[in-house]
């Protein structure tokens, strides 16, 4: 970047093990993402490193990724490589991830405070679910192949679940996001619970929420097993809405959500 360019960085990380308390970082991949006077850009890449991950990598993780103990042998470790990543010289406008929260839990676990300071986050699941609530499902991988975003390459977006491809096609979710609605708005999206489209547990697990009887979101309130902040704050905010109070943004399939 040239110090002058408003951009958004992509991170997608790989890991060693469920937890980042039990286990390592052993790829991280990034993808800019840049604005221009025409709008929203990916930039040419993606661009991933190895890194080591301190210990050896769950064969269950490594079946996901494929990456072994024998490719990160000689690998430096996260804390080594991240600077540069994620302190560029010339700072992004924020980062991204799809579903934020697992990049974020793993690079608290392994990198100094300081190193993250000041780092906002759009989760590209959550506004996923704001901005396309239709879609047959909202991970990365599904979003890819029911929506083809535009110019999206396939050779570079392959293999899944590798850093850097998975860090390109968010990239191209996260284009067409900043196309509806602006950063700031965005990272207001990623700050809140998920806005869920259906319900993700239970006997009504797959219905859509905005179709459900006004006494099934009471009862999915009041069961004994506690919804989930995700749940609980679907079912409030289409409550709110039948009510006719104002209701975080959630546009309608083909409706554009304003920039603030």
């Amino acid at each position: 970047m040239d110090g002058t360019t408003p951009y958004v960085r992509v991170i997608d990380l790989e890991t060693s093990d469920r937890d980042a308390r039990q286990g390592g970082i052993v790829e991280i991949g990034w993808q800019d993402v840049t604005r221009a006077p025409d709008g929203w850009h990916v930039m040419p890449g993606p661009h991933a490193r190895l890194t080591h991950p301190g210990g050896p990598i769950a064969r269950w993780t490594t079946a996901i990724h494929h990456i072994t103990d024998q490719d990160v042998r000689d690998a430096p470790p996260i804390a080594a490589i991240a600077p540069a990543i994620l302190r560029p010289p010339a700072r992004p406008l924020a980062f991204a991830a799809h579903r934020a929260s697992f990049e974020q839990d793993w690079l608290r676990a392994h990198l100094p405070p300081p190193l993250l300071a000041g780092m906002g986050w759009i989760c590209t699941y959550k506004c996923a679910l704001r901005l396309w609530p239709d879609e047959p499902g909202h991970s990365n991988q599904g979003l890819r192949h029911s929506r083809k975003p535009r110019g999206l390459d396939r050779h570079l977006g392959d293999p899944a679940h590798r850093a850097g491809p998975d860090a390109y096609v968010t990239a191209h979710h996260l284009r067409d996001m900043l196309a509806l609605a602006s950063v700031e708005r965005l990272l207001q999206w990623s700050r809140q619970p998920a806005l869920l489209a259906r319900v993700p547990h239970g006997p009504l697990r797959g219905r859509r929420i905005h179709t459900l009887a006004t006494s099934d979101l009471d009862r999915l309130l009041a069961t004994p097993r506690p919804p989930g902040p995700d749940l609980a704050f679907t079912i409030r905010t289409e409550r709110a809405r039948r009510a006719g109070q104002d209701t975080p943004h959630r546009p309608s399939a083909g409706q554009l959500a304003l920039p603030l």
